[in-house]
């Protein structure tokens, strides 16, 4: 099946609601779910805090899953939808499981008006040649998200 096809709406919405899960829980803002033939394969939400492991970033955590759990040909036909546009270091996890797409919500051009940070490069610089990276998509709500989690308390 065409990842055009697939119903981006709805699995950007778990994505969100996966986000919400991890601010509930105390963690940063951040959900991300994998998506194959437009059925959910896996979800992941930040557990970088209840885990206190800064590898516990959703999509840095769908990428190791995935290399381990899925052929090459088969996360080459898989999409990432994430919240929020992966961080050079997910971004960079992700090179070696080959998604067929990663497609995002809020950009890391907007995530610093939120974060006090910008990343130092975007994921589709990280990720040419091997990845598309689409967004935003649904992008209002995405920002609903980050509008709504109190980032003052949480930076270091």
């Amino acid at each position: 099946m065409d990842p055009d096809d697939f119903d981006h709406e709805s699995h950007m919405g778990r994505a969100f609601e996966l986000a919400r899960e991890a601010a509930d829980r105390g963690d940063r803002p951040f959900g991300s779910v994998l998506v194959r033939d437009d059925r959910l394969v896996a979800s992941a939400s930040n557990r970088v805090v209840t885990e206190d492991d800064v590898r516990r970033h959703p999509e840095l955590h769908l990428a190791y899953r995935a290399c381990r759990e899925l052929e090459p040909d088969e996360r080459a036909e898989t999409a990432m939808y994430t919240s929020t546009e992966p961080c050079p270091m997910c971004a960079g996890g992700m090179i070696r499981a080959g998604f067929d797409r990663v497609v995002y919500s809020v950009g890391g051009d907007e995530i610093g008006a939120y974060t006090g940070s910008d990343p130092p490069v975007r994921a589709a610089t990280i990720l040419e040649g091997v990845t598309d990276v689409v967004g935003p998509v649904s992008n209002e709500e995405g920002r609903r998200i980050h509008r709504a989690f109190d980032w003052a308390a949480t930076r270091e």
